[in-house]
C-alpha cells in the first residue's frame, strides 16, 4: 500500500514536467514531507473547460481518500487511499472513476513500514523506510478522482462539492519488494496522454496502461520513526538512520 508520501515539487515545476495547460496560481499547497490520508494533494487531470469547451490538463488539489459519489457521507474516504490495480475496474467504489475520472498524483517518494521484533531489551516497533525514484524525478502515481456532493448545501455553493482521489497500487518489485509487497503504480511518460484522456473509456485498453515498474526504479533508506506521527513534518524526516533489518540500499552494499 501507499499510506504516506512526500510532496515538495513546486506547482510551477509540475506544470512544466506534466504538460499542464490550466493552473490557477492562487491554488497552492505547502511542501510536505509527511502527506497523510485526508490531506490535500496535488493532482493532474483532464476535463472540459465549461467556458471554452476545450479539453484542458489541469493542476489542482484533491483530498487524499476517495469518496464515491453515492456515499452517504465522506467519512469513509480515509480508508480508500489506495485502489488495487488488479481489481480497480471491478470494485463499485472505483469502477466509474476508472472509466471516466483518472488522474496522476505526483510525489517525491513514499514511506513504508516493516515490523521489528522485540529483542535486547527493545520493544517491538515498526521501522519506516523512504522509497524514491533513483532518477531523482517525480513519482507519477496513477490515481482516480471523484466528486461527492453534500446534499445539505445548495448545489451552487462551492462547499457543496468535495473532490477526492486515490492512489492505484500494484505488486512491488525488487527494491520496493524488500520493504512491502505493494507499491504505487506509476504511469510511464509515453502513457500519460492516454491515461488522462477522459474519452478513453475502454477498460481493457486502460488496464494495459497499468504497467508494473521496472525492478531498479526505487532507492530505499531507513528513516526516523518521527515520520510515524502525522504531526511531524520537515526535510529532516528524510535523513537516514541505522538500518535494523538490512532493507536499505546501504546495508546491501
Amino acid at each position: 500500500m501507499c499510506g504516506r508520501f512526500v510532496s515538495t515539487t513546486t506547482p510551477q515545476d509540475l506544470v512544466q514536467l506534466l504538460g499542464v495547460t490550466s493552473w490557477t496560481p492562487v491554488e497552492t499547497l505547502a511542501p510536505s514531507w509527511n502527506v497523510a490520508p485526508t490531506d490535500p494533494v496535488w493532482s493532474v487531470l483532464e476535463r472540459v473547460d465549461h467556458e471554452t469547451g476545450e479539453l484542458t490538463r489541469r493542476l489542482r488539489p484533491l483530498r487524499w481518500g476517495l469518496v464515491p459519489s453515492w456515499a452517504k457521507d465522506p467519512n469513509g474516504g480515509a480508508r480508500m487511499i489506495n485502489a488495487r490495480a488488479e481489481t480497480v475496474h471491478q470494485k463499485p467504489a472505483f469502477r466509474s472513476a476508472f472509466a471516466k475520472r483518472r488522474c496522476v498524483l505526483p510525489a517525491d517518494g513514499y514511506y513504508e513500514w516493516v515490523p521489528v521484533p522485540a529483542g535486547d531489551g527493545r520493544k517491538a516497533y515498526k521501522q519506516p523506510y523512504y522509497l524514491h525514484p533513483r532518477s531523482g524525478g517525480p513519482l507519477v502515481m496513477a490515481g482516480l478522482y471523484e466528486f461527492w456532493r453534500d446534499g445539505s448545501v445548495p448545489e451552487d455553493d462551492p462547499a457543496a462539492w468535495l473532490a477526492t482521489a486515490t492512489v492505484i497500487t500494484t505488486d512491488a518489485t525488487d527494491a520496493a519488494g524488500r520493504v512491502h509487497d505493494r507499491m504505487p503504480l506509476t504511469i510511464a511518460p509515453d502513457d500519460l496522454d492516454a491515461w488522462l484522456d477522459p474519452e478513453h473509456t475502454d477498460p481493457a485498453g486502460l488496464r494495459r496502461l497499468l504497467h508494473t515498474p521496472g525492478g531498479d526504479e526505487f532507492a530505499v533508506r531507513p528513516v526516523s520513526t518521527a515520520v510515524n506521527s502525522v504531526r511531524n513534518n520537515g526535510a529532516a524526516l528524510l535523513d537516514a538512520v541505522p538500518d535494523p533489518l538490512g532493507h536499505g540500499d546501504e546495508a546491501r552494499g
